[in-house]
């Protein structure tokens, strides 16, 4: 590939293009507003705290490839922690009801033909809706292919699609989940095993990117907002930081790896969504420091899970909405 890539944002996003063009030989540059780079997905210090913790919980699968192929590239995937076995602990606090999810070994679910091995109170009938997301057309939401209620339903599916999409169920498209399904629950317990980083986001994913890139030969520049993209004839022209103007020749290229409001707003012309939900993370020192990393999904409750790391536990409430805050009032007796 000839001429420079300029990759404007160092988020997970930025920083996995980077990988990807210099390990092809791309000459790359990165830029990003911030100081730091990961975005919303790294590590810093909490001054109430008193220690380091991550601005947002992360749950992989072992089923994700791309979140595994990438940190293979950068060196660092020995610092996720891989549970033991393909199994999912939930909660209801307003029950105080407890239970796991456990995937079958091979791809057909024979432990769904047994009450005890189910959700506590679902039947077979509503595990086999779930097959309908996989021809479900473009406007169907999650609520309508799985009915929207039902034990199935409150104690899996809709804390799954909340996760995973960060949508309500009643709004959440249908087809975006079915992929997710396949390549993780629908391949069996090897394709589901959970996975936590073991220091920090930024330790497994942002600082070994970083210098990965930087060794190969590529520059990362924080503090280096964009101001302005100019561009003749649908080409771009040149990026404008502000106190330095960079010229984009006919053979550098230029990736936005920014929120959509960002982008808009660097090129109007662009489409991009308008309505979002933010994931809300609240965090826990406790004397007792815990020798695992573990995590647990809740239900009856605003939180959607609960991770343990060393001293601190931590909550995550997806898609927030003012009226969703409001109607939900828990105390976690931690």
């Amino acid at each position: 590939m000839t001429g420079t890539v300029h990759i404007i944002g160092a988020g997970l996003a930025g920083l996995s293009a980077a990988v990807c063009l210099i390990q092809r030989g791309a000459s790359v540059v990165v830029h990003d507003a911030a100081s730091h780079g990961g975005g919303r997905c790294r590590s810093y210090h909490d001054e109430v705290l008193g220690c380091r913790i991550d601005n947002g919980n992360h749950l992989m699968l072992s089923g994700n490839h791309a979140i595994l192929d990438y940190l293979k590239t950068i060196g660092s995937e020995d610092t996720l922690v891989r549970s033991d076995e393909a199994e999912f602990p939930f909660l209801d606090l307003s029950t105080g009801q407890r239970w796991s999810v456990t995937p079958d070994k091979g791809i057909i679910p024979w432990s769904l033909f047994s009450a005890d091995t189910r959700v506590p109170g679902s039947s077979l009938s509503e595990y086999l809706r779930g097959l309908s997301l996989a021809w479900a057309g473009p406007n169907k939401t999650i609520s309508q292919c799985l009915g929207g209620d039902g034990p199935l339903f409150d104690k899996f599916w809709d804390p799954l699609a909340v996760s995973v999409l960060n949508t309500e169920s009643e709004t959440a498209s249908a087809q975006l989940l079915w992929p997710v399904l396949r390549e993780t629950f629908g391949r069996g317990s090897a394709a589901c095993v959970p996975m936590i980083v073991r220091d920090g986001l930024s330790e497994s994913f942002v600082d070994p990117a970083v210098a990965y890139v930087s060794n190969l030969g590529g520059s990362i520049h924080f503090n280096h907002r964009l101001r302005a993209v100019n561009y003749k004839n649908d080409y771009v022209t040149s990026l404008d930081f502000g106190n330095e103007q960079i010229a984009i020749g006919p053979g550098d290229r230029v990736i936005l790896a920014v929120p959509p409001s960002i982008a808009h707003t660097l090129m109007p012309e662009i489409v991009t969504p308008d309505a979002f939900r933010p994931i809300v993370n609240g965090h826990f020192r406790v004397p007792k420091k815990s020798k695992d990393v573990s995590f647990m999904g809740l239900v009856g409750s605003i939180a959607h899970w609960l991770f343990v790391r060393g001293d601190v536990v931590s909550i995550t409430v997806s898609a927030v909405s003012y009226t969703h805050l409001r109607a939900h009032e828990t105390v976690l007796d931690l």
